[in-house]
């Protein structure tokens, strides 16, 4: 399946400033029936957004109005727990692009990665910094920029690198999963097994 291109992301953001937060959290293991990735976002953080009796609860952010954006901040180690890939399609398909954290865990930061998802690591420091930002004020921008890699504080133009493996951006910006990137280069591997 492919997925929008990554082009550079102007957008507010959502805060979630929770640490540890695993997948069961993030898409609980009761919607994991469907196997095609749309309409998890519904039940993303379900469990958090809505109480027993299947109302919103006012006090999480992604209920609140003020917060809006592609853009979506955890707080250290985001998506811990099992390895399930619906955590990624979860936040995909809500409409958030980004994911930013101090750390992620290994698997589910693979996942994203492979469903169009960009999980980018900033120090601890300036994740405090983001979550001030947002708290200061919810409608405060930020740039992604997947081409010099940077995540950047509009308001103030502080800014930070984040690492990603080559191949993962260059799907990412050609909005190619790894079936994609294959099917695109089926004339070099034509030619490769000529040349055999």
């Amino acid at each position: 399946m492919a997925y929008d291109k990554f082009i550079t992301i102007q957008s507010p953001a959502v805060p979630v400033a929770i640490e540890n937060v695993d997948t069961d959290q993030i898409i609980p293991a009761r919607f994991l029936k469907a196997v095609e990735r749309k309409g998890f976002g519904d039940n993303l953080f379900r469990d958090w957004r809505y109480d027993k009796n299947n109302q919103p609860i006012a006090g999480f952010p992604l209920n609140n109005k003020k917060y809006s954006g592609k853009i979506l901040v955890g707080g250290k180690n985001f998506g811990s727990g099992s390895s399930r890939e619906h955590a990624a399609w979860a936040i995909y398909d809500y409409g958030f692009r980004v994911v930013v954290s101090s750390f992620f865990a290994d698997i589910f930061k693979g996942n994203a990665l492979n469903n169009g998802l960009l999980p980018v690591v900033v120090s601890s420091e300036f994740l405090e910094k983001i979550f001030s930002e947002i708290e200061k004020n919810p409608e405060s921008q930020f740039e992604v920029d997947l081409e010099k890699q940077t995540f950047t504080i509009l308001s103030s133009g502080e800014s930070e690198s984040f690492e990603i493996n080559p191949y993962k951006k260059h799907c990412l910006a050609n909005g190619l999963d790894d079936i994609d990137y294959l099917v695109d280069m089926q004339e070099q591997i034509a030619a490769f097994e000529q040349a055999k």
